[in-house]
């Protein structure tokens, strides 16, 4: 997967979560002090948008807001609540304020 440019950094204020729709599928992009996190829209438990649910800046997760399953921002492993399988995790630049997202990290 190439790297596909989804909007602008200004778009995705520090502390909030955008989604956007790629060719690989919907990705949401968490901004938590000054770092851009991008992973898997649908939360593994039931489907919900992740991009809808909270950032926790102190442990770098987000959760999501139908059922609180807490995900890891890095890697996309659940943390608590009732999600067991991870969600995906892109690997994400900023190109002259362009935010891009490109493949699966570790690919």
């Amino acid at each position: 997967m190439d790297f596909h440019r989804v909007g602008t950094l200004v778009e995705i204020p520090e502390g909030e979560l955008r989604a956007y729709d790629l060719p690989a599928g919907r990705v949401a992009i968490a901004h938590v002090e000054n770092e851009l996190f991008a992973l898997g829209d649908e939360c593994t438990h039931e489907g919900c948008s992740l991009a809808e649910g909270e950032i926790d800046d102190v442990k770098d997760t987000v959760v999501c807001p139908c059922h609180a399953s807490e995900f890891d921002l890095r890697n996309g492993e659940p943390i608590e609540g009732p999600a067991e399988d991870p969600v995906p995790v892109y690997t994400v630049r900023v190109e002259d304020g362009w935010v891009e997202v490109g493949p699966l990290v570790g690919e």
